[in-house]
């Protein structure tokens, strides 16, 4: 392993994209040490992904600063911390879940975590880690739900090393700054592959920064990073050094690099023209399901804030932000829950679009749905030009092949349906059936129902979600939140061929190692004790965000407790 000295981060300006003989060249570069990488022992691991966690604590404010300059931010506000968790942070988090995993399987026995059974299905408490979890995500708990027709086994490439290497190519996204490190160090850590990382064009300016904090890994040649546009994926798709792929994007851009450029004549004739494996994930139609119940005014309120927050994190160009908000028909606080939440997205200031496309696909929602609400502020003047406003599409059709449950936005809108139904036990079954057959994807989905509720109809709620067919659950929690504990498995629900791939196949982070993970859940209280920082009103989230950085960099009491402190300032 290398160790590279500890100097100032200055990011050079991004490269050319790369030729062809370039890209041959940083290929068989890699392709050298594959085979080298299996030989790495679980020490020598773990000394890079330390060193990788001390390179990002350094360069992570000049990353996080960038993301917010790219997306129209001020890198001094509180909500610049939303960069600082979807980059440096998460990335830390990642790091710091493999180093616990990697020391435990060093000394000869995987990592465990609780176990307990719901019917024949095993489930997994791999969410709080540890102590200081316990503590600052009070009452919170992640679980990976494992797949009941097969082994709850952990661990696959320690205990048994494959005899050849392979190299992956990670097609980075271009939304979340931490999606392409955390894929990269997946496959490398937890595929036991060495990597071809190629910058996603909308945020190649993160590249640099991923540069400095795999320095070590890249040294050696177990990591390349490279840029360019869709010719330059399109080559490496096709090369054949190349083994295995790995892409976080859209379904279309699936299709094109498996079925080629007219990817529906080829699926039915059968006959891919990617003859290799490819693991994906590739968002959805993404669900919230408001359980009936008896709310008070201030549950009402912290939920729209909540739901508001699903839709406005990130300007809503997440996988997984809140799309399709599904309501009892006769839940008696319906009207009332639904000014509230209109009210608030009018207030939740709008976001720069900055991820292509944008504004088309505002439009075609607009044109599809004339009774659309765009939602203003009236305290606000003028909303910039490069801004979307929020968008509600009110009563739309609960029916298969509607437009807003077809189609993945990838910006502002929330479509609002109704089913019939005026209590949980009525609405669970139904909703579940609903979300299932008639909404497009299956990665994440999410529940809010409030503690009476739950209570009385636990059974009801356990049902509800051994049958969701989804990869990432929320209970009281944004899916996307699943994201940021890299001990949940993250990806689509199993079963998805590549004919009908809805949100991809295969699973990333479970940094527990199952080897057959079948859903992630993650439960919060329906009202917690801190804010939860995916709240795009966080009073305080760049403090904490920073304050968590340096916990996860060197953990220790005091700095547990500038967290708690900064949390509590939310």
């Amino acid at each position: 392993m290398t160790v590279l000295p500890m100097e100032a981060p200055s990011p050079t300006p991004l490269p050319q994209a790369p030729t062809s003989a370039d890209l041959d060249r940083t290929l068989a570069h890699l392709t050298q040490h594959k085979h080298n990488w299996l030989q790495v022992s679980i020490a020598q691991r773990i000394q890079y992904l330390e060193q990788c966690l001390v390179n990002l604590d350094r360069i992570a404010p000049a990353w996080a600063n960038a993301s917010c300059q790219a997306k129209g931010l001020d890198p001094d506000a509180a909500i610049a911390g939303e960069e600082w968790i979807a980059g440096p942070v998460a990335t830390a988090m990642g790091l710091r879940s493999l180093i616990t995993t990697l020391q435990t399987w060093q000394a000869g026995k995987p990592r465990t975590a609780p176990l307990r059974q719901f019917q024949s299905q095993a489930i997994a408490q791999v969410f709080p880690e540890n102590l200081m979890d316990c503590l600052l995500f009070l009452g919170q708990r992640g679980e990976v739900w494992l797949d009941p027709d097969r082994p709850t086994t952990q661990g696959k490439i320690y205990r048994h090393k494959p005899s050849l290497g392979q190299l992956c190519l990670v097609l980075g996204a271009g939304n979340l700054s931490c999606i392409a490190p955390l894929d990269t160090i997946h496959q490398l850590f937890t595929e036991d592959q060495t990597v071809l990382l190629k910058m996603n064009p909308v945020n190649a300016y993160i590249g640099p920064f991923l540069e400095q904090t795999f320095a070590p890994l890249i040294q050696d040649g177990f990591l390349a990073i490279v840029y360019g546009g869709a010719d330059t994926g399109a080559y490496l798709c096709q090369h054949p050094e190349i083994d295995t792929i790995h892409i976080t994007g859209a379904e279309a851009t699936h299709d094109n690099i498996v079925w080629g450029k007219n990817p529906q004549q080829q699926k039915n004739t059968g006959t891919p023209q990617l003859n290799k494996p490819i693991a994906s994930e590739l968002g959805g139609v993404t669900p919230i399901l408001v359980v009936p119940g008896q709310w008070s005014r201030s549950d009402l309120q912290f939920q729209a804030r909540h739901i508001a927050s699903m839709v406005a994190h990130n300007g809503s160009f997440d996988c997984v932000a809140g799309k399709v908000l599904v309501l009892a028909q006769d839940w008696p606080q319906r009207e009332e829950f639904l000014t509230l939440l209109h009210q608030t997205l009018a207030q939740t200031p709008t976001r720069k679009a900055y991820y292509p496309g944008a504004q088309e696909r505002h439009q075609a929602f607009c044109t599809q749905y004339p009774d659309h609400l765009p939602l203003k502020d009236p305290a606000v003047p003028e909303t910039p030009t490069d801004h979307l406003p929020w968008t509600l599409l009110p009563n739309v059709p609960a029916q298969a092949g509607e437009y807003a449950l077809t189609q993945e936005a990838f910006c502002g809108v929330l479509a609002e349906v109704t089913i019939a139904a005026q209590t949980a036990d009525e609405f669970l079954p139904a909703a579940v059936d609903f979300v299932n057959h008639t909404v497009a994807g299956n990665l994440g989905c999410i529940l809010l129902i409030a503690p009476p509720t739950q209570r009385q109809y636990r059974a009801e709620l356990d049902a509800a979600i051994a049958h969701l067919r989804y990869g990432v659950i929320g209970v009281n929690a944004w899916a996307g939140a699943a994201f940021m504990f890299a001990g949940l498995a993250w990806g689509a629900f199993p079963g998805n061929p590549l004919h009908h791939i809805q949100s991809g196949q295969g699973f990333v982070h479970n940094t527990y190692l199952f080897d057959h993970p079948q859903k992630s859940v993650l439960s919060l209280p329906f009202r917690p004790l801190t804010l939860p920082t995916w709240f795009v009103d966080h009073r305080n989230l760049k403090q904490t965000a920073q304050a968590y950085l340096k916990l996860m960099v060197a953990p220790s009491w005091l700095r547990f407790l500038q967290v708690a402190i900064a949390g509590l300032q939310g």
